[in-house]
């Protein structure tokens, strides 16, 4: 290793050990008590999203024909061995009694624990890189020198609803001791890094926690175990794939048929949790945007247009029932769509009975209803933006048998700058928004938090890459009524993949807000971006140094800070960035831009941004 990729290296693990607070090591080029932050530790805690935690067998499962069976610690989620050779073996371990949440009488399995159960599903030399979910995060960790006691996963069964996650694991306890313990340990608080389903999971823990902890210690626990929390793509208001995995069946790229995996989806109770549902307030109380544009306060489309089958118009409203039934998100979460197709389809019928029992009729709280601002300290919002994302179905009857009695007729989507079409690319009329979504949420679901924001905003757009601020684009003190919407009608360049930054300039209750849109950055990789990592570090690490006055880091340039963001500038022949980048040519090099290496870095670097 060449001498200036060392120090990179070192300057980056005393960021990351500040930022988590642990104890700072000297390097060449920097000096400790620069990056000394006071008592002040903080720990990571990881709440990963669905599918997104692997399951092992706690069973003895003998599978007829085959080598291959089920013993206690085998994993279930994923082997992608037992999928293709033992999949109705697989299929017991994986299922649910769809009525009570229990196991199959023959298998039953149980979430993995520690950080490795969510960093590769199917770990292996090609099965692993497949199934990455939160490696590359903590590889990061790793590589920098984090201690490894200060990154703390919390796996759980994805398969489960809230209630029954608590009744059968007693997970919410298990989740506040962790933060308990934590504190104790590192005495500070946490921050939060929560992932798509994640972020429900911590929301149900939050209203859970408000019936254990006496109503005047609430916030005190909050600010005592909890420093920040990142909500990193979450579907606040939902999204329509959730819809189709109980109508159609989603496969996850498993070698498994639609319908396969629509029958192992229904008895999961989870799998509602991310339900398409909308403002339940009037129409005329919603708050929209009053900035420089305007958001629809509702689903750009009805999320659902189904074809009745013939056979159910009877059984319906005795023929009064058009034959073409339109639902939008409400219809759906309220359980109308259900309730009116469960007549002739029975994964509808089911999905009735869940959306009944663990979120319409919950004693707890509706979790299918909008999100307000949890009361924590810091809240950042961080998520990818302009991707094709779908939302809206048209279902028709196939002609055969359940579970493949429904076919998606067409899907409608919302594309880059918001405009929505079909899967052939017809236009659709529609409410759609100034972007798309992140290939999995849409927008108007991932941009919900923005409505947490305080009074007045700042709105930043840079580009994502290293640069010295040529391109920035900056607007203050931005008015924002609290509830309502804020929207930035920048310029675009678009060969620049840009950050839009929100950000509170004043804000509510000596509490901080920001959201972060990423573009081009989809549901899935979020977690694994570089460009994600290195804002995090750089705000985390600003939020406890001594030196800090902004209340957020600067935006007015991003330095090299690895040799990953060194490039070759073909339009001058050279290495772009050269007061911090070199041409350095290493044997195994395959093309110019991995010959342009960082040089030495030195504390001024870092104090730029403070």
């Amino acid at each position: 290793m060449n001498k200036s990729k060392s120090l990179s290296q070192v300057w980056w693990c005393i960021i990351l050990l500040l930022g988590l607070g642990l104890e700072s090591a000297s390097a060449a080029g920097v000096d400790p008590k620069l990056w000394r932050s006071g008592d002040q530790k903080f720990s990571g805690v990881i709440i990963p999203g669905f599918a997104s935690t692997r399951l092992r067998s706690w069973s003895l499962l003998d599978c007829p024909f085959s080598p291959l069976d089920f013993n206690p610690l085998d994993p279930v989620w994923l082997d992608l061995r037992k999928v293709i050779s033992v999949p109705q073996c697989w299929m017991k371990c994986m299922m649910l009694d769809p009525y009570n949440q229990t196991d199959h009488p023959e298998c039953k399995s149980r979430p993995d624990s520690g950080v490795s159960a969510i960093t590769e599903m199917d770990p292996g030399y090609f099965t692993g890189p497949l199934s990455s979910v939160w490696k590359e995060w903590v590889s990061w960790c790793v590589e920098f020198g984090v201690d490894a006691e200060s990154i703390v996963a919390a796996p759980y069964d994805w398969r489960l609803a809230g209630p029954v996650l608590e009744e059968r694991d007693l997970y919410f306890h298990r989740l506040r001791l962790t933060f308990e313990t934590l504190r104790k340990l590192r005495g500070g608080p946490s921050l939060v890094f929560a992932h798509s389903l994640g972020n429900n999971v911590f929301r149900y823990f939050l209203e859970w926690l408000k019936q254990e902890v006496p109503p005047k210690l609430y916030t005190t626990w909050i600010d005592d175990h909890i420093f920040t929390y990142h909500a990193l793509g979450a579907p606040f208001l939902g999204a329509p794939d959730a819809l189709k995995g109980v109508l159609s069946g989603v496969t996850f790229g498993l070698p498994i048929s639609e319908g396969t995996a629509r029958i192992m989806l229904g008895t999961f109770s989870s799998g509602l949790w991310m339900l398409p549902f909308s403002d339940n307030k009037p129409l005329s109380q919603r708050n929209t945007t009053k900035t420089e544009g305007l958001v629809a306060p509702d689903w750009p489309v009805n999320v659902l247009e189904v074809d009745m089958p013939p056979s159910a118009l009877a059984a319906l409203a005795n023929y009064t029932v058009p034959i073409q039934r339109f639902y939008s998100a409400q219809k759906i979460s309220d359980g109308t769509s259900f309730k009116e197709m469960g007549e002739f389809d029975p994964q509808a019928k089911l999905a009735f009975y869940q959306l009944k029992k663990y979120y319409l009729d919950n004693p707890l709280f509706n979790p299918l209803t909008p999100w307000e601002r949890p009361p924590i300290k810091n809240v950042f919002c961080m998520y990818g933006i302009n991707l094709k994302t779908e939302v809206g179905y048209q279902l028709s009857p196939s002609g055969k048998p359940y579970p493949d009695n429904w076919i998606i007729k067409d899907v409608i989507y919302e594309t880059d700058g918001g405009s929505l079409q079909t899967r052939s690319g017809l236009d659709v009329d529609g409410k759609g928004g100034v972007a798309s979504g992140d290939s999995t949420v849409p927008y108007h679901s991932l941009s919900w938090c923005k409505r947490w924001l305080g009074p007045r905003v700042n709105i930043t757009r840079a580009p994502q890459t290293a640069h010295e601020g040529s391109d920035i684009q900056e607007v203050f003190d931005v008015e924002h009524e609290h509830g309502g919407d804020v929207v930035y009608n920048g310029s675009r360049d678009s060969r620049i993949k840009y950050i839009t930054y929100y950000e509170d300039a004043v804000g509510l209750a000596g509490k901080k807000t920001a959201v972060w849109e990423f573009d081009k950055i989809d549901h899935r990789n979020l977690v694994r971006s570089p460009v994600l990592l290195r804002e995090l570090l750089l705000e985390n690490v600003h939020n406890s140094h001594p030196q800090a006055v902004r209340s957020f880091v600067s935006k007015a340039r991003r330095v090299p800070l690895r040799d990953e963001d060194c490039y070759w500038d073909y339009s001058k022949a050279k290495c772009g960035l050269l007061d911090y980048c070199e041409y350095r040519y290493v044997f195994g090099d395959v093309h110019l831009g991995q010959s342009c290496r960082l040089q030495a870095s030195t504390d001024k670097d870092i104090l730029q941004y403070f």
